[in-house]
This record gives structure tokens, C-alpha cells and sequence, in this order.
């Protein structure tokens, strides 16, 4: 799956002129965290977030600093921080340093690009011009029009099936120590586990597949160092 098949287009946007009272308004009005900032030829030039309204003077919420941090701080970097923290308009806050990505990328490049940066939305650019971006709640939206629907009637032995034959494709799953039985469409987990992070796994696995309403943990966790079961 491509960036351009789940991005959210056209992107609400604001404009560097834009006041922060304004941008406020704007993210509160349709529920997002941030915005892209685009100048009059709807290229991309910084982006603003919650993040960047949190330390403002009104709040009287400005950094604090020992005295001895304060003399350390050198003149620009406090005249930074003070047009950030008093500035009204968006071009005084927003962050000009943005992580893009092309509507052809794919979902993974999008993924790791998050992490990396630790950002929750990245604008969508092509030719130099926004046309689109792509957040948490548009890969959310993706993946749960990608989970298996739960469809109530397979029968009980396929279900059953299905199961046995994901666990022993599992390396973790130890060769078929764990037993299922499915009867009208809950599986019981039976057996024994000798890592408490297979009893998490085998669940999983058994809730993804098709026709599965609940799924029944009663696996045994065999120590294995002194061979007792622990229920």
C-alpha cells in the first residue's frame, strides 16, 4: 500500500502570516494536533503542532533557568526562545526543519520515518508542493480496513484448522505443545508454554483467524529450569 492511497487530501493548512490564535482555532476545530504551513504558492514551508503552543507567555508556562544556566545560554538562543514564546503569528513558532514524504512511498518508509523523528503526521509533497498528508489516524484507518473481518459461519473443525496450522508455522510455538478446540467459534488454548511471551502470541494468533468470536487461555507455563507447571 502506497502514501497516496490512505493520505488525507487536500490538507487543512495555514499560512505563515496566520495568527496563533487563528492556528489554535483551526486544530480545535478539526480535531488535529498539527497543521503544514504553505506560502501563497502552496509550498510547503514549515509545520506547526500543539507542541509548538505550549510554552507561551500567556500561559506563563516559559522555560525556567538556574541562573547559571541562564548566563550559559548564549544571547541568540534566548532571543529564539523569546519569539517563540511571544511571537503571533505562525511563522514565529512553526518548526521550518519538516520531514516529507512522496505520495508513492510506502506504508513502511512512512512508519519508520515516524519513529525516527518521533512526529505523528508527515506532509505529502510532490514537485515541491503539498498536496496531501498522511498521520497516525490515516495508517489506523488503513489497518482496520485491512483486519479480517470475523465471519461467524465457518465451521468450528475449519476454524480449528486454521489455527493448529498458524501455530505450527511459528517458530515459537514449540512443534505443537499447544492444543486448540473450537466449539461455536471460541478456541481453548491448552498445553504448555515455556516462555510466558508464547501465551500472548498464541492468543494473537488465534484471534486472527477467520471465525474466531473469543479465545480461552488455559495454558500451562512449565518452568524450564525445574520442569513444574505454573498455571
Amino acid at each position: 500500500m502506497l502514501v497516496h492511497a490512505i493520505m488525507t487530501s487536500p490538507a487543512i493548512v495555514v499560512h505563515p502570516e496566520t495568527s496563533i490564535a487563528e492556528a489554535a482555532k483551526t486544530m480545535l476545530a478539526n480535531h488535529i494536533s498539527g497543521l503544514p504551513v504553505v506560502d501563497a504558492s502552496a509550498r510547503l514551508v514549515g509545520i506547526v503542532s500543539e507542541g509548538d503552543f505550549i510554552r507561551r507567555s500567556e500561559l506563563n508556562t516559559e522555560r525556567k533557568r538556574s541562573w547559571l544556566l541562564e548566563l550559559l545560554t548564549s544571547p541568540g538562543a534566548l532571543a529564539a526562545e523569546y519569539v517563540s514564546t511571544h511571537g503571533r503569528s505562525v511563522e514565529d513558532v512553526m518548526t521550518s526543519d519538516i520531514v516529507t514524504v512522496a505520495p508513492t512511498a510506502r506504508l513502511q518508509e512512512v512508519v519508520e520515518l515516524m519513529e525516527k523523528h518521533d512526529v505523528k503526521r508527515l506532509p505529502v509533497v510532490a514537485q515541491g508542493r503539498l498536496i496531501g498528508i498522511v498521520s497516525r489516524s490515516d495508517l489506523l484507518k488503513a489497518l482496520v480496513k485491512t483486519l479480517p473481518a470475523q465471519v461467524t459461519d465457518s465451521k468450528d473443525q475449519e476454524i480449528e484448522a486454521a489455527i493448529i496450522n498458524e501455530l505450527a508455522a511459528q517458530d515459537w510455538s514449540r512443534g505443537g505443545s499447544i492444543r486448540v478446540k473450537v466449539v461455536d467459534g471460541v478456541a481453548e488454548l491448552t498445553g504448555s508454554i515455556m516462555d510466558e511471551r508464547e501465551r500472548q502470541a498464541a492468543k494473537v494468533a488465534a484471534e486472527n483467524v477467520s471465525g474466531v468470536r473469543a479465545v480461552f487461555d488455559n495454558l500451562v507455563y512449565i518452568d524450564p529450569y525445574i520442569g513444574v507447571g505454573i498455571v
